[in-house]
């Protein structure tokens, strides 16, 4: 009795599960990436270019993570919505991102402010999409998911549409519990033990801790899932209104009181070929130099916490023709090292170098980013420096051990990291020669 009773209970767990599959592929989700931000706290990274085209790990743009995200989910129905300093950006998604051929829901296509409903840049991520909703008319999705292009995440996205059609949602905001002191910076979210939003809080001064977890509150993403047919007419209800026309700030707490709005954690998010070692949910918005240092800091030694070497959940860029590195008499301890790149008689500690890197002889470098094509001469010494792509660092340099003397030439972080800008800014081989 007790075996057909588990038999039994095991059918129907099956035909749910079944039964999910099925209502997930027969769900038409179409992804609008935010990807026009100026990204001023990462200045002078993006002082050329938009945050999401920033270079990340040796081999990646920021990008790339949100839109191998959805490939890898099986979503594969992608605008992006550019805007400020977008040509690096425009160039790196022609390059790397086409797919689909000839089927229509399969691309990821560019989409530049189009000022159809009216003049002027976006003002605000609802009025990005307000200003695209041909697009969506011309898609016809049943979910529009809306996602930011400038973090460093993984995340199976089929797992929160599911959930989203599981509680029958008008709307799905993908959350995550960070510790309280951090909080500040981020809009929170009040939930209750179903996981329905009952309260947002917009960068608060005192976040409110979540009452499951003491010392944590739950941080918004900034990615969302709409019902389409939610979704429109805020837009156009939003776009009547004065004021600011964004989707945390202003109108998904709004539907609060009468629309079904839940929390989707990234914590209960599975990632297949996660190893052991890697922080579960990792989640970093490297909106500030110090963030984004760290996170490529993360990448490295033998257990990192974020590991990318994962078949499984590839995040994947654009193509690179080059040979191996090259190391000459060299040492390169807890450190990788790009395509191309040759070090001859260095010495390299915990850094992550680019794409055709030349450090020439008696340089020394700890805890560096190396963007690509960047040349260091010989006997250079640098600590805790992010160099932009082309940077060109004389011999006998000796940058990030004195921290008056590099904020008289250089960008300086409130950690102390020094930054080197790309060689179009101004009179960048000047302060080089001075600080040399």
């Amino acid at each position: 009795m007790v075996r057909m009773e588990l038999a039994r209970d095991l059918i129907e767990q099956l035909q749910s599960d079944e039964a999910g599959i099925h209502s997930m592929k027969s769900t038409r989700v179409l992804g609008m990436i935010m990807a026009g931000g100026k990204g001023s706290r990462l200045l002078p990274l993006t002082e050329v270019r938009s945050k999401p085209a920033v270079p990340f790990g040796g081999a990646y743009r920021i990008v790339d993570f949100v839109l191998s995200n959805f490939v890898n989910s099986g979503i594969t129905a992608l605008h992006v919505l550019v805007q400020y300093r977008s040509q690096s950006l425009i160039e790196h998604l022609r390059n790397a991102w086409q797919i689909g051929g000839r089927s229509r829901d399969n691309f990821v296509s560019v989409v530049p402010p189009q000022m159809r409903a009216r003049e002027g840049w976006y003002e605000g991520t609802a009025d990005a999409i307000y200003q695209n909703l041909n697009l969506i008319a011309d898609f016809r999705p049943d979910i529009i998911a809306v996602f930011g292009a400038d973090h460093i995440y993984r995340m199976d996205i089929g797992q929160m549409v599911r959930r989203h059609l599981e509680t029958e949602a008008d709307v799905t905001v993908a959350v995550l519990p960070i510790p309280v002191e951090a909080a500040t910076g981020f809009g929170i979210v009040e939930a209750d033990a179903d996981g329905r939003m009952i309260g947002f809080q917009e960068k608060p001064a005192h976040p409110k801790p979540m009452p499951s977890r003491s010392g944590y509150a739950l941080s918004s993403m900034g990615n969302y899932l709409f019902n389409t047919e939610t979704l429109i007419p805020l837009l156009k209800r939003d776009a009547s209104r004065q004021g600011p026309h964004d989707f945390g700030r202003n109108i998904v707490p709004d539907l609060l009181a009468d629309h079904l709005v839940y929390a989707y954690d990234l914590s209960c998010n599975e990632i297949p070929g996660l190893r052991s070692y890697e922080e579960p949910a990792y989640w970093r918005d490297v909106g500030t130099l110090d963030v984004y240092w760290q996170a490529n800091m993360d990448l490295l030694g033998e257990a990192p916490i974020l590991d990318l070497r994962n078949p499984d959940w590839p995040i994947v860029s654009g193509r690179y023709d080059g040979p191996s590195p090259s190391l000459i008499r060299s040492q390169v301890d807890d450190s990788m090292i790009g395509q191309s790149s040759q070090c001859v008689e260095s010495d390299i500690r915990r850094s992550v170098i680019g794409r055709g890197v030349r450090i020439e002889p008696g340089a020394q470098l700890e805890e560096c980013v190396l963007l690509d094509d960047v040349h260091v001469g010989p006997q250079a010494r640098l600590r805790h420096v992010i160099a932009d792509r082309g940077a060109v660092i004389p011999g006998r340099s000796r940058i990030g051990y004195e921290r008056e003397r590099d904020a008289a030439h250089f960008h300086v972080s409130e950690s102390g990291l020094v930054v080197l800008p790309h060689p179009s800014i101004n009179t960048e081989p000047d302060r080089l020669r001075q600080a040399s």
